[in-house]
This record gives C-alpha cells, structure tokens and sequence, in this order.
C-alpha cells in the first residue's frame, strides 16, 4: 500500500533556525514511515510506503499543476492533503510598495476552496482515498517580528485590515473543515494536536509559522494514530 503526503513546505519539512530556513531530513513523512515499520503488527504493514510530495512555497494553485505528475502518476492508495499556510498569506513585498492599498491572498479563499474541491473529487474518481489536514497553528508574535525585519513595519496595516494573520489563517482552517463535511472527507486535525502538544515556542520554529523537529514528530504521530485508527476499520477492503 502506498500513502503519499502532498502539500508545501510543511510536508517537505522545513524549518527555520538562526535565521534561515532548512530542510529536516526527519519531515513528518519519514517520521510517519517509521512509526509504521516500528508498530506494523503483520506483515501487510510492513509493505506500507509513504512517499514525500511536499514542495516549499507552493500553494494549492501549484499542488493543481502538479497534480497529475505528482499525485495520478504515483497511483497511491491513499492522498493526504496539507495545503493553506501559503494560500491565505499576503504577497508582503507588494504590500511593502502599496500599504494603504487593498491586498487580497495570494489564493483567495474562493479560489482556495475550489482547487481543495477539485483535488478530491479527482482523487476519488480515480479509486484513490484523499484525506485532508488542517493547517497547522502559527505563532503570530515571531511571524509578525519576520516579516516586519524583512519589509519594515509598514506592512503593518494590510496586517490589520485582515484582522491579524492568526484570523486570515483560521478563516482559512474553517473553511478546510467544512469542505471536509461537505465531500465526506477524512480530516487529520492537526492544528489542534500541535496547540496543546505543549509549549508553541517548542513547536514552531523562530519564523512562527514553520514547525521545529519537535513539531513534525507530533505532526506525524497524529497523522499515524488517526490515519491507522481509520485503516483498521477498512481493514477487509484495504489492508
């Protein structure tokens, strides 16, 4: 059986230490992979392969032109999509030009929810699973402090007409869960696992919005705790 992980950053594990960001060999794939192989109870687990789809930067207009290299041409069992973070960010170097203009997303939210739709229902119509993550929690205080060293404080007003990036991205999450409801999609709801997992200081790396080792490892242990409570109710069909 084949799992592939599709998303951004997030899923290709990046993190963000003494000032630059750095891919983790240890991504929530690979951590996922082995708590699989550490816990298989036969053999049929042992064959599980989780494969690493995550690019940096993308969103989910990027995961739509890729998909069908990335996700059809893989032929996975099982999809799970973790995609957002970028959406419903700002293009902070032309607000930094225009800051009393009016800024919207880089994928507004209409669009946003469209190609969620449309990855799912391919998915599905191909005999494949797609599942859904929320998008994990950021810490506003350090992201603010990033992004204001990087284009000055100006940029702050765009900040506060979308009500604080924190709301822009739980806009976002709640949306995510409804089209969830709506397809009758599994969700993995990460976000929540990470907010009270512990201090956020130990989870998100120094950007805000990226998660640290520790992060990913409770990504990935709620990822394989929800995803093989699900596999083993399908067991005769799947396993």
């Amino acid at each position: 059986m084949k799992i592939l992980c599709f998303g951004d950053s997030l899923t290709r594990g990046v993190t963000y230490l003494n000032g630059r960001l750095r891919i983790l060999k240890n991504n929530y794939p690979k951590i996922l992979q082995e708590l699989i192989l550490k816990n298989s109870k036969d053999e049929n687990e042992d064959q599980i392969t989780v494969i690493n789809k995550g690019v940096f930067n993308d969103n989910s207009d990027s995961l739509m032109k890729r998909f069908e290299r990335d996700v059809i041409g893989e032929r996975p069992d099982y999809v799970i999509i973790e995609i957002g973070g970028n959406d419903c960010d700002f293009a902070w170097a032309d607000v930094a030009k225009d800051p009393d203009g009016e800024h919207q997303a880089v994928v507004p939210l209409d669009r946003y929810l469209g190609n969620l739709k449309s990855m799912v229902m391919n998915i599905k119509s191909e005999g494949m699973t797609p599942i859904l993550s929320t998008l994990p929690p950021l810490d506003p205080v350090r992201y603010y402090k990033r992004i204001t060293e990087n284009f000055s404080s100006i940029v702050s007003n765009c900040i506060c007409k979308a009500g604080g990036i924190e709301h822009q991205h739980s806009i976002y999450n709640r949306a995510l869960k409804k089209i969830a409801e709506e397809l009758d999609v599994f969700m993995i709801d990460v976000r929540s696992a990470i907010k009270y997992a512990g201090d956020l200081k130990d989870l998100i790396s120094d950007d805000g919005i990226h998660l640290t080792q520790k992060g990913y490892e409770i990504f990935a242990e709620e990822v394989y705790q929800r995803l093989f409570g699900r596999l083993e109710t399908d067991s005769k069909t799947i396993i």
